[in-house]
Formats: C-alpha cells, structure tokens, sequence
C-alpha cells in the first residue's frame, strides 16, 4: 500500500543527508522526525519543494518533515532506505553516550541476545526437576542423564556464545571469536586440566590451568582485546593473503594470550564475583531481593535492568544458582500485574478496564512492558503500590534464602526454576513471596484507589441539535483565535489545510460531526476524521505534544469507530501539558478544503463545546 511513496521517500532520505547522516527517525500524526547527526547537511529548501511535502520545522533538535495524513505510508518506505542493521550493530555513536550508558549499553547487547538459550535449557533444568521430584525419572537413568546435557549444554558452551554476542558488539569476524571460545573450552585442554599437569607454551609461558566451560568473563575479555588484535592484523597483513594469515595469527597470539593471561585475569575477576555473591547470600540475602523487587520497574524505564540482570547469569554460572535477580525480578512482575488487575476492577473506564485486566495478566507471565507503561506508570498509584509490594516480596524471598536454578521467564512459570537440590523449600518459599507480592499489592492499590479512581468523573455526551451537512461543530470548550495565531509554524500558515485554533479551557475533546474515526494517533495527541458528509478533520491537540508519548492523554476511541457529534473522544491533562513545556492549543485543520467553494469559521472569542465552529458550501 505503502509502495507508491516510495520516490518521495527516498528522495527525503537523500536530501537529508543519506542514510549514515540519520540517527533516528520516527513519526507522528502528521510529521517525519529526524534526528541527524548533522542538520546542515540537510537540504532544507530541497525538502520543502517535493510533491507530497507540505513543510520543513526544525524544532527542538528534530528535523521534521511534515507530510499529512499519510505520513505513516511514506514513514514505511523510509525505513527501507536506512539499512536494517542488527541491533548489537546499531548502537547510538559511543562519543555521544555517558560512560554510565556505554557500559550499560555494553553489557545489554552482549547478554541480551543469550536469553532465548538460557531460558531454554532454564525450562528444561525445571522439567527434569518435576520429573525427578515426582519419581517419573529416575536420577540415575540414561534418560536423565541425556536431559541433562540437553540442558547444560548451554552453560557448558557459554563462553562460545558470548564470544558471538562479544563480537557482533564490538564489530569484529564472529566466527573466529567463537573459535578463539572454542580453543577455551577444547576436550584436550580440559583433559590438561583435569590432569594437573604444568603446561608451558613452547617450554616457555606458563598456561594456567583453568577451565573455562561455565565461565562468563574470561571470554568477554579475551574477545575485546581479539578485536583491537584482528583489526591491527587487517591493517598490517597485505589484502591478498590476510584471508589466510589474519586467522592463523589471531588463533596464535589470542590463543596464547587467553589461556597464559587473559582467561587468568578474568578467572580472577569471576572468582572475585563469586565472592561477593557468596558474601550477600550469607549475610545480606535479603537486601538484593528488596532491591530488585521494589525498583525494577524504575531500572526498566532508565535501562539498568540490563546491567543488574546478568549479575544472576553469572551467580548462575560460578555458584549454581541465582539468587541475585531472579526473586526479586519475579516478585515485581507478579506485584505489576496484580496492581494493574485491581485497576482493571475498579475503574469505571472501558479502555482502562481493557487494558488492566489484558496487561496485568501479561505481567502475570512475566512480560510488563506494556502494563509499565501503559497503565502503572501513567496511572501512578499502581506503580507506586507494585513497587512496595514486590519489596515486600522480596523481603520475604530474601530473608529465606530463596534462589532459582535456572534462568527463565519471571512471571508464574518461573516459580519451577525453583525446584532444585532434591528439594522444594525453595518453590513454597517463591510461592509465598508471590503472594505476599501480590496481596501486598492488590490491597494497596485498591485503597489508593478509592481516592484516585472515584475522583474519575464520568463524562458525558453534549447533546448536538439539529446537525447540519458540511457542519463541524466545537470539539472542546475554550476561546476561539485565528489561523495566524496558532502557536506552530505549519498549521498557522495553513500548510496542510484551512485551520483554526481553540485555547481550551478544559481538557475534553467531543466528536465534531458524525462520522468515523479515520486514525487515532497511538500517543493520543491527534485525532484524524471523515464526516458522514465527506468533511476530512484533523484535530491536533497542542504543539510538539507528541514528544509526551501519550502521558497525560486517555483516548476513547481507535482507528476505525463511527461516532457521534458531542460523543467524549479523548481526555488530556492540560498541566500535564503546560509541564512537558508545550502549548496546549487544540488545532482543528479542514484536510479536503479544495472540495469545496467556500469555508467559513466561528469569530474569534468564546465557544462551548457542540456550538457550529465550521460551515463547508460545495
């Protein structure tokens, strides 16, 4: 559908700069937004002359083009014209990041992508653990003995897949890194370690005798010094033949190194790690469950989960067990989805009563990006509730010494990562720490709730008489201004169609006319409209307020509802607005003037809602 702006899109990503100038783009109702890394190679004038584009804005340090209504056509095939790299490759420029960010953004890439496997072997440690418990396997069989490799075979291989993820991030030849983990994890030198014998390099270097299966460090070391090593090899050894010698050299010095230095350094630094987990489970076990299970969803929404989460990885692979994470992480989730159900009982509105009741089970199976953001934390009390109760969780996993043995999901499920050490203390402990989780949380969202959620008024539908055809009629009450002074240089100089604008002096938006809802902008802060009579409507509230993601703004309808005029279509927080910094001025564009001979608007001064703001003559 989207294929026939597929000049026009290629021909914006050209004249902004190409596709290396382009940081990020995204789009809104009615605008492209660019973020270049430099705006003045971006042909301005260029832009603003191509059919199809209506305006160039640079404001607040985005480019944007302004395109209309098909705005997320054109946005499709711009994608395709800025290369599709994988995420390890496309990370934001280093320079441009914080130190703090860097290493966050560092250790993300090289973990994340090993959770699918991690997961996977987690679920089958759990369901050999079931199978034992319930004498449906015995211990000493082949079958649990083939299960078992079946399930460690991603730990015992560990080192082999961080060297892939290590080496996508840091944009070096991924099968030789995973060769180099392959040279540590070798049968042979297990065997040399195994028998304890000196092993001297040539006669030489001392290798030190280490096994490197299970282990997490050594290898994210050794593959970061591999890459400065590989690339200094590429600059060095002639084109022809580095296709050859670039390999044989790096197995050389970066086998040598890891097994002489490098995986003795990052042993050192693991073993170092081991005892601090050690240390915490005997002496503060109950304050990293606390911890995570009270801020987690705060660390979701700055990213440092990312940095705390591989710390029970490698608890994991040093001790046996996670301890660190993993209680905590599952007590918030359940705490989230259980805050967020109570919200979905209690509220009188449809759409959050939807949307409580779907993502709070999410969250219950541990997924809770959609109930973070789209509930708990625009809502606020549920979150602020969530986050007492799974510390409270977290308190009682903590105190209790309870831990998983595998990695997993964190919502119910997970509660068989904990089943383990021919025991079940640690699955009724998790099992009580959800419910404390859960009950702590439901009950103090429901008291919060009789003051946040009954303070909700319930609006009602104006009553329009006598509608008229080719009629728009005020969608908000407020102070009617003209074109000119609309506080946005597109819509006041009429660039997408005859404008008005209206200073609301509430924040209730009504259906201008009968019709259908066109598109519904997901942030809330655009609604686009077809009459029953033909009229095209864009109703835009305030400038730059796409920039708030849809905080402070509650829709009531979605892309294709019919309405009715004076139905209550969308709800926004005017102080939610005025902090963000944006004005709030509801914009009301006529998108298909040219259909008609003559349009004419209310004066400018005081209207209510449902009073006649727009005559169109055919």
């Amino acid at each position: 559908m989207s294929q026939k702006y597929t000049s026009l899109a290629e021909t914006i990503v050209n004249k902004v700069g190409g596709a290396e100038n382009i940081n990020a783009v995204r789009h809104c109702q009615t605008r492209l937004r660019f973020t270049l890394k430099d705006t003045t190679k971006a042909d301005k004038e260029g832009i603003q002359n191509l059919d199809g584009v209506a305006q160039v804005v640079e404001s607040g340090g985005m480019f944007q083009v302004v395109i209309g209504m098909h705005v997320a056509e054109v946005f499709e095939e711009v994608e395709k014209f800025i290369p599709n790299k994988d995420s390890e490759q496309n990370q934001t420029d280093g320079a441009k990041m914080s130190p703090i960010n860097l290493i966050i953004d560092f250790i993300s890439s090289v973990f994340q992508p090993s959770i699918p496997a991690l997961s996977g072997a987690g679920m089958l440690k759990a369901l050999m653990a079931l199978l034992t418990v319930f004498h449906l396997v015995d211990s000493t069989s082949q079958t649990y003995y083939v299960l078992n490799f079946f399930a460690d075979a991603a730990f015992a291989f560990l080192p082999i897949l961080l060297a892939y993820t290590t080496a996508k991030r840091m944009k070096s030849t991924v099968i030789l890194a995973m060769t180099v983990a392959g040279i540590m994890c070798h049968p042979n030198w297990t065997a040399l370690v195994t028998a304890a014998e000196p092993v001297r390099f040539f006669g030489i270097i001392p290798f030190y005798l280490i096994s490197y299966t299970s282990t997490v460090i050594p290898i994210i070391l050794v593959i970061l010094v591999q890459s400065f090593v590989e690339k200094k090899l590429n600059q060095i050894i002639p084109k022809s033949v580095n296709l050859v010698f670039v390999p044989m050299f790096t197995f050389l010095i970066i086998g040598t190194l890891a097994l002489s230095t490098l995986g003795p350094i990052g042993d050192y630094v693991g073993e170092g790690l081991a005892l601090v987990f050690d240390w915490l489970s005997t002496n503060a076990s109950w304050a990293p469950a606390v911890l995570i299970g009270g801020l987690l969803p705060i660390m979701v929404m700055f990213g440092l989960h990312h940095a705390v989460a591989p710390l029970g990885s490698m608890q994991m692979a040093s001790l046996g067990f996670d301890s660190i994470f993993g209680p905590g992480c599952v007590c918030s989730n359940i705490a989230q989805g259980a805050a967020a159900l109570v919200v979905g009982f209690r509220t009188k509105d449809s759409k959050t009563k939807q949307l409580g009741l779907s993502t709070g089970t999410t969250a219950l199976m541990g997924i809770t990006e959609p109930v973070l953001y789209g509930l708990n934390l625009p809502k606020k009390y549920p979150l602020v509730a969530a986050m007492i109760g799974g510390g409270l969780g977290g308190l009682y996993a903590g105190i209790t010494h309870t831990h998983r043995f595998a990695t997993g999901s964190s919502g119910i499920p997970a509660i068989l990562l904990y089943i383990g050490n021919d025991t079940m203390t640690f699955f009724w402990n998790i099992i009580i720490s959800l419910v404390i989780s859960a009950v702590a949380s439901a009950v103090i969202t429901f008291i919060l709730s009789l003051k946040y959620e009954n303070a909700e008024k319930e609006i009602k539908a104006i009553t329009i008489e006598n509608i008229e055809k080719n009629t728009v009629y005020a969608p908000i009450n407020g102070k009617v201004i003209a074109m000119e002074n609309i506080p946005d240089p597109t819509f006041s100089a009429g660039v997408l169609g005859k404008t008005m604008g209206i200073e609301p002096s509430d924040g209730i938006v009504y259906a201008p006319f009968d019709g259908t809802i066109a598109h519904a902008a997901d942030t809330g802060h655009a609604l686009g409209f077809v009459s029953n009579d033909g009229v095209e409507l864009l109703i835009h509230v305030g400038v730059d307020t796409v920039e708030m993601g849809g905080t402070g703004f509650e829709l009531k309808v979605k892309s294709g509802d019919a309405i009715k005029a004076g139905q209550p279509l969308l709800v926004f927080d005017r102080k939610a607005v005025a902090n963000a910094g944006h004005p709030d001025t509801v914009i009301v564009v006529v998108l298909n003037g040219d259909n008609y001979t003559e349009i004419t608007f209310a004066p400018e001064g005081d209207i209510k809602a449902g009073q006649k703001i727009m005559e169109a003559v055919e």
